[in-house]
Protein backbone atom coordinates (compact mmCIF):
# COMPACT_ATOMS: atom_id res chain seq x y z
CA UNK A 1 0.00 0.00 0.00
CA UNK A 2 1.04 3.38 -1.06
CA UNK A 3 2.02 6.29 1.29
CA UNK A 4 0.38 9.22 1.77
CA UNK A 5 3.87 10.82 0.38
CA UNK A 6 3.97 8.58 -2.38
CA UNK A 7 0.37 8.99 -3.83
CA UNK A 8 0.90 13.10 -3.58
CA UNK A 9 4.45 12.71 -5.66
CA UNK A 10 5.36 16.14 -6.81
CA UNK A 11 1.84 18.03 -5.77
CA UNK A 12 1.99 20.70 -3.91
CA UNK A 13 -0.74 21.28 -1.25
CA UNK A 14 -3.69 23.38 -2.30
CA UNK A 15 -4.08 26.50 0.05
CA UNK A 16 -7.00 28.91 0.25
CA UNK A 17 -6.30 33.07 0.75
CA UNK A 18 -7.91 36.17 1.68
CA UNK A 19 -6.40 37.22 -1.89
CA UNK A 20 -8.58 37.38 -4.75
CA UNK A 21 -10.20 34.97 -5.65
CA UNK A 22 -8.37 34.62 -9.25
CA UNK A 23 -5.71 33.73 -6.63
CA UNK A 24 -7.55 31.08 -5.07
CA UNK A 25 -8.71 29.54 -8.40
CA UNK A 26 -5.39 29.61 -9.63
CA UNK A 27 -4.17 27.51 -7.17
CA UNK A 28 -6.91 25.43 -7.67
CA UNK A 29 -6.42 24.62 -11.08
CA UNK A 30 -2.35 23.95 -10.47
CA UNK A 31 -3.40 21.04 -7.84
CA UNK A 32 -6.19 19.80 -10.40
CA UNK A 33 -3.43 19.90 -12.98
CA UNK A 34 -1.01 17.70 -11.09
CA UNK A 35 -3.31 15.53 -10.39
CA UNK A 36 -4.58 14.85 -13.99
CA UNK A 37 -0.59 14.41 -15.10
CA UNK A 38 -0.20 11.76 -12.59
CA UNK A 39 -3.20 9.82 -13.70
CA UNK A 40 -5.33 10.19 -11.17
CA UNK A 41 -9.01 10.61 -11.75
CA UNK A 42 -11.50 11.91 -9.44
CA UNK A 43 -14.67 9.61 -8.41
CA UNK A 44 -18.35 10.10 -7.89
CA UNK A 45 -19.83 8.99 -4.94
CA UNK A 46 -23.05 7.02 -5.24
CA UNK A 47 -25.13 5.30 -2.61
CA UNK A 48 -27.16 2.28 -2.57
CA UNK A 49 -30.38 1.42 -0.31
CA UNK A 50 -31.05 -1.84 0.75
CA UNK A 51 -34.43 -2.93 0.05
CA UNK A 52 -35.26 -3.20 3.66
CA UNK A 53 -34.48 0.55 3.64
CA UNK A 54 -36.42 1.25 0.24
CA UNK A 55 -39.32 -0.26 1.72
CA UNK A 56 -39.20 1.78 5.20
CA UNK A 57 -38.76 4.90 3.03
CA UNK A 58 -42.03 3.72 1.53
CA UNK A 59 -43.95 3.04 4.55
CA UNK A 60 -42.79 6.69 5.61
CA UNK A 61 -44.03 8.20 2.54
CA UNK A 62 -47.20 6.55 3.25
CA UNK A 63 -47.47 7.19 6.85
CA UNK A 64 -46.98 11.48 5.71
CA UNK A 65 -49.61 11.38 3.81
CA UNK A 66 -52.24 9.43 6.37
CA UNK A 67 -53.22 11.68 8.72
CA UNK A 68 -51.51 11.61 12.32
CA UNK A 69 -53.96 10.61 14.41
CA UNK A 70 -57.62 11.08 15.39
CA UNK A 71 -57.74 13.27 18.93
CA UNK A 72 -61.15 12.57 19.95
CA UNK A 73 -60.26 8.63 19.71
CA UNK A 74 -57.52 9.47 21.75
CA UNK A 75 -58.77 11.38 24.51
CA UNK A 76 -61.45 8.50 24.87
CA UNK A 77 -58.89 6.43 25.04
CA UNK A 78 -57.17 7.92 27.88
CA UNK A 79 -60.73 8.50 29.74
CA UNK A 80 -60.98 4.74 29.45
CA UNK A 81 -57.92 3.80 31.03
CA UNK A 82 -57.84 6.32 33.94
CA UNK A 83 -61.40 5.16 34.82
CA UNK A 84 -60.50 1.13 35.13
CA UNK A 85 -62.96 0.32 31.61
CA UNK A 86 -60.39 -0.51 28.52
CA UNK A 87 -60.00 -3.95 27.86
CA UNK A 88 -57.44 -5.14 25.90
CA UNK A 89 -58.75 -7.94 23.10
CA UNK A 90 -55.93 -10.38 23.07
CA UNK A 91 -56.79 -12.17 20.26
CA UNK A 92 -57.75 -9.22 17.91
CA UNK A 93 -54.12 -7.35 18.93
CA UNK A 94 -52.39 -10.94 18.29
CA UNK A 95 -54.00 -11.05 14.60
CA UNK A 96 -53.29 -7.11 13.80
CA UNK A 97 -49.57 -8.00 14.93
CA UNK A 98 -49.36 -10.90 12.63
CA UNK A 99 -50.85 -9.08 10.08
CA UNK A 100 -48.44 -6.13 10.24
CA UNK A 101 -46.04 -8.45 10.41
CA UNK A 102 -46.87 -10.05 7.27
CA UNK A 103 -47.29 -6.42 5.82
CA UNK A 104 -43.85 -5.92 6.40
CA UNK A 105 -42.89 -9.18 4.23
CA UNK A 106 -44.94 -9.00 1.55
CA UNK A 107 -43.77 -5.18 0.21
Amino acid sequence: MASIDQLRGNQQALTTTRNTSNQTKTQETQGGAVREQQGVKSQDDAVSLSQQSQKIDKMNQEMAAEPHFDSAKVEQIKQAIANGSYRVDADKLAANMMRFENDLNES
